[in-house]
């Protein structure tokens, strides 16, 4: 079946499973492969709890006409996807970096859907799944969309690209992360910057951070800039405060507006810097701005604030790579408090060759700043030196801090998914 037939066939049925298990009476099933599953061997029962088709591409499982044999089930996924977005000629924005795509991808979803019709990446669907679902589950009422887009290796982003076409793109940064599959920053800095290099050949328009100059460098050529930052950009702003909320002021027609929000940390004045500009570009009023930022709560072990009698939480363990983890860090010693500060790390992740060297630098960068309450978790910290508490797992780790808390407390919660490091509080 040619893709102009099956677009006819979701256009009836417009919503897409992949897990046999969810299905609801008239999605369609696509039943994908994985490592250690082959979803055509679910297609039948897929159809028995309610599925209108099941596409599949073994011909040995094809059993009635609500069978559609395809070639690859996954291709053919992602040029359904593609078909889908060309019926519209709405802003697709495309966000990627290494640092705080998550966070900036739902600020702008919070402002934008203050005046528009937006559809966002739910969660962190952005890879070669995520991105294809994301763009089929945009509605024919669609005013605005939100790509995320993730990578671990290059090429990955121009894929994504290719896909979902977008015409607006963010870079939030370029920083150490998944270096075991880009090798380098260098490769980081090259996979992101494929982004740039589809809107660059495409015409389209890009939101920069003016504050930060590589970024400057990587976007030469691209015509339609919308600069924001805290210099030389057309939306300014500056931190008022950094913790244990962001609180910053938005420069707008000579006026500054105090926009308080519930993230932790200054490290989140450029996500929220970014969904301002977007917010401005598409005319949306800096009060209405400042509602939604304000209105924001994080979730999901991203930049959350949990009070637990008199101990502060700060929960920023969704992700961790070595940029993320030295602005953490960095901003808890900065914190003007009376509290005693405690760091609680997990292990990093995908660091490949870089793994000791990484897990050295971070011991090192809490020594520097004086941290006495220190407690690290898993194997990657085994080999690195240092005179603090050490803990194989966070479920290790959280026992032994049930049984000492501190009356009084501070505690930065950061490490990669990976490290589970949500395990610690068990308090």
């Amino acid at each position: 079946m040619n893709i102009e037939a099956l677009y006819k066939i979701y256009q009836q049925h417009p919503h897409i499973q992949t897990d046999s298990r969810k299905i609801a009476a008239g999605d369609l099933y696509f039943a994908l492969k994985g490592g250690n599953f082959d979803g055509n061997n679910f297609a039948a029962q897929a159809l028995q709890d309610g599925a209108a088709y099941a596409i599949v591409d073994d011909p040995t499982v094809v059993a009635s006409d609500k069978y559609i044999l395809v070639d690859d089930v996954l291709s053919t996924l992602q040029h359904l996807a593609t078909h889908h977005r060309k019926q519209f000629n709405i802003p697709f924005i495309a966000i990627t970096g290494t640092n705080g795509k998550t966070t900036t991808k739902e600020l702008a979803y919070q402002v934008l859907s203050s005046s528009f019709r937006t559809y966002a990446t739910e969660g962190n669907l952005n890879n070669h799944i995520g991105v294809p679902l994301t763009l089929l589950k945009i509605r024919p009422d669609a005013e605005m969309a939100i790509i995320e887009m993730g990578a671990n290796h290059e090429k990955e982003i121009a894929f994504y690209c290719g896909i979902a076409q977008p015409n607006y793109a963010i870079i939030n940064n370029v920083g150490k992360a998944h270096l075991e599959g880009f090798g380098s920053l260098e490769g980081v800095r090259r996979a992101k910057g494929e982004l740039y290099d589809y809107i660059r050949q495409t015409n389209g328009t890009i939101f920069i951070n003016a504050d930060l100059y590589y970024l400057q460098e990587m976007a030469q050529g691209i015509t339609k800039q919308v600069r924001y930052g805290s210099a030389n950009a057309s939306v300014l702003g500056r931190v008022i405060s950094g913790g244990p909320c962001l609180q910053f002021a938005v420069l707008s027609s000579g006026m500054e507006t105090l926009i308080q929000t519930q993230l932790v940390g200054d490290y989140n004045f450029p996500n929220a810097m970014a969904a301002v500009a977007v917010g401005h570009h598409f005319g949306i009023s800096v009060d209405k701005i400042k509602t939604a930022l304000e209105a924001y709560s994080p979730s999901n072990s991203r930049s959350q604030l949990i009070q637990k009698g008199n101990i502060t939480i700060i929960m920023d363990a969704y992700n961790a790579n070595p940029t993320s983890m030295k602005l953490a860090i960095d901003n808890l010693a900065a914190m003007q408090t009376e509290k005693e500060k405690w760091l609680l790390l997990g292990a990093m992740k995908e660091m490949g060759e870089n793994c000791k060297q990484e897990h050295e630098a971070l011991v090192q960068l809490a020594q520097a700043h004086g941290f006495t309450n220190v407690i690290l978790v898993g194997k990657e910290f085994e080999q690195v030196q240092h005179n603090y508490r050490y803990f194989e797992t966070a479920a290790a780790a959280g026992e032994w801090l049930a049984a000492h808390l501190p009356d009084n407390a501070i505690m930065l919660v950061k490490g990669s998914r990976g490290s589970k490091m949500e395990d610690t509080l068990q308090i």
